[in-house]
């Protein structure tokens, strides 16, 4: 269920997208931290969003009071994704703290939430 790559004398892993049960535990995970119901709606009015990567003590199985996201994208919409957090954590009774990144970074301890690749496979 995970994958892992080398980089240097680091092993990263992360979960394997193309292992058959990646879909379901997915939909687990998202639905126990409670933001299912907002992810597809909030992706499609960001922005060009690529991925979104749950981090922290969340993506490593930990109960926690903060919710950390990374997001990759282009022009996102900084103002309304500030206002969808404020909403969402609201909602889920949880602090959401969360990174913006351009261009995709190696994110290690994560777990991808989202991904505009499923369209593609």
């Amino acid at each position: 269920m995970l994958s892992s790559e080398h980089h240097g004398n680091k092993k990263f892993f992360q979960a394997n997208t193309k292992h058959p049960l990646y879909n379901e535990v997915n939909s687990i995970v998202r639905k126990y931290i409670g933001i299912d119901q907002i992810i597809e709606e909030v992706i499609e009015r960001l922005g060009e969003v690529q991925k979104v990567y749950l981090t922290g003590d969340w993506a490593q199985g930990k109960e926690s009071k903060i919710i950390d996201l990374c997001i990759v994208g282009k022009d996102i919409d900084r103002h309304y994704l500030l206002e969808l957090i404020e909403k969402a954590e609201g909602l889920v009774g949880k602090k959401i703290k969360y990174l913006v990144y351009e261009d995709e970074m190696l994110v290690t301890d994560a777990l991808l939430l989202w991904s505009d690749d499923k369209n593609r496979n």
